[in-house]
């Protein structure tokens, strides 16, 4: 995706196993996307709990954030509670959405991508980031939304 592109039109499952639909975003609230490998690996983890730290920092914005990964509701229910994470958390288990925004995989092609999208109200990308290391995704948004 380049900026400036458009928030591709999808649906999934949060941790609630409730259907969210990226639609319903666009002209509501900007959105803040970010993709990572699997719950409960230590990466992730960190990348997860700096976003769940920084909440504020985005809400107060009005910006909502969102994690995607193909990790089951199941899952992400688990991972949710387990680091009291008040965002959503989707699942993309066959990676449908995860190739809507071109994130490539890592390692070889053994795990999937980390990438960061940040999209405004109409839904126009404003900002994207990729890199292995989850700890700079939420410093980069952040110096992105200051």
């Amino acid at each position: 995706m380049k900026l400036n592109d458009t928030l591709p039109k999808f649906t999934l499952t949060n941790q609630e196993g409730e259907e969210v639909s990226s639609v319903s975003w666009v002209g509501n609230s900007p959105v803040l996307i970010y993709f990572y490998p699997k719950d409960f690996t230590p990466g992730c983890t960190r990348e997860a709990c700096g976003f769940r730290d920084h909440y504020e920092d985005f809400s107060d914005k009005g910006i909502k954030v969102v994690g995607i990964s193909s990790d089951s509701n199941t899952s992400h229910q688990k991972f949710a509670q387990k680091h009291q994470l008040s965002f959503t958390l989707l699942s993309d288990p066959d990676g449908k959405v995860r190739k809507l925004f071109h994130v490539k995989s890592t390692l070889l092609g053994i795990l999937p991508g980390r990438e960061t999208f940040l999209f405004d109200k109409e839904g126009k990308l404003t900002f994207k980031f990729r890199s292995i290391s989850g700890d700079s995704h939420v410093k980069e948004a952040l110096k992105h939304i200051s």
